[in-house]
């Protein structure tokens, strides 16, 4: 079975009071620094490409932090691992791992790191993954200061010069890259080398090579993973991504497939009920936009 990986934020899905909007409101842990979630948070909304999903609304300044995002029917890649029983096939891995290098790259190229990817961070819905709990590394706490013990980060996705306090750069981002491909592909983030398939194995171990200066270019990993086929100008998504090619019918197995049209039924059908003029909004559980109403629908994900 997968092994347990730490979830760096809150996470829920939300309806508003009046049932019109759906969507996922992360909160920081409380051992994570709010204003540092919040400026995280902020950054995201500025993040490219077609595989992530940004904060779109924040709280405002009094308000205890939290920020939301458009609802997609998603699972978080652990929860993907446990509904399939087991790792995902290679396929699935190699689409994962294409269309994250794609966004990596697109991030890169605006000058930041995602500094919080691992198997927890990833989204998989039905058209491909979506990259969350940006910056959580550093939300968690300042360059500096050894992260190895802090909770919420996964240690076996954390870069060792970032475990030591050192500050996220974008070859940190490759060693977690390479980290959640090796937990999607055996359940694991630091599985022994023959357990990988043999197709992923040399870039994944490159990836998680301690030395970042022996880690590979995304641009690199894209052409290994694709046979260097070129599909359309990646850099503006006006055109087909590498990732496009792979994430077709059938790049996800039938059990995700039916657990994401179930989860996405199940929101819509949960029954929100107008808040009567008289009651006061209640306080439990993070707002999306105003605190949640005594009707609000709310469902805690991990």
């Amino acid at each position: 079975m997968p092994a347990h990986t730490p979830v760096p934020e809150h996470r829920f899905i939300a309806r508003s009071a009046d049932g019109d909007r759906t969507v996922l409101v992360s909160s920081p842990l409380e051992t994570t620094d709010p204003q540092r979630f919040m400026v995280e948070a902020e950054t995201s909304r500025y993040l490219l490409g077609p595989w992530v999903l940004p904060a779109a609304e924040l709280a405002a300044p009094g308000e205890r932090a939290w920020h939301a995002r458009p609802y997609v029917p998603a699972l978080p890649l652990p929860i993907a691992l446990a509904v399939n029983g087991g790792p995902l096939p290679e396929r699935t891995v190699r689409a994962l791992a294409v269309a994250m290098a794609e966004n990596l790259a697109v991030m890169h190229g605006q000058n930041l790191t995602h500094a919080g990817l691992c198997p927890a961070a990833v989204l998989i819905a039905a058209d491909g993954p979506r990259l969350t709990c940006f910056g959580a590394v550093r939300a968690a706490t300042q360059d500096g200061v050894a992260r190895r013990q802090v909770a919420g980060l996964d240690p076996g996705s954390l870069p060792p010069e970032q475990a030591t306090g050192g500050q996220p750069r974008p070859l940190g981002d490759v060693y977690a890259l390479g980290a959640t491909l090796a937990y999607a592909a055996t359940g694991y983030t630091m599985p022994e080398g023959a357990e990988l398939p043999p197709a992923l194995r040399p870039v994944v171990e490159r990836c998680l090579s301690r030395d970042p200066t022996r880690r590979p270019q995304l641009a690199d990993i894209i052409d290994e993973l694709t046979g260097g086929a070129q599909a359309g100008a990646p850099a503006g998504f006006t055109a087909p991504t590498r990732a496009d090619a792979l994430l077709g019918p059938g790049w996800l197995p039938a059990r995700l497939v039916a657990a994401i049209v179930h989860q996405s039924a199940s929101v819509l059908a949960a029954e929100v009920r107008l808040p009567q003029r008289s009651q006061p909004h209640a306080s439990s559980g993070p707002p999306v936009g105003a605190p949640p109403s005594p009707g609000s629908a709310h469902h805690r994900t991990h």
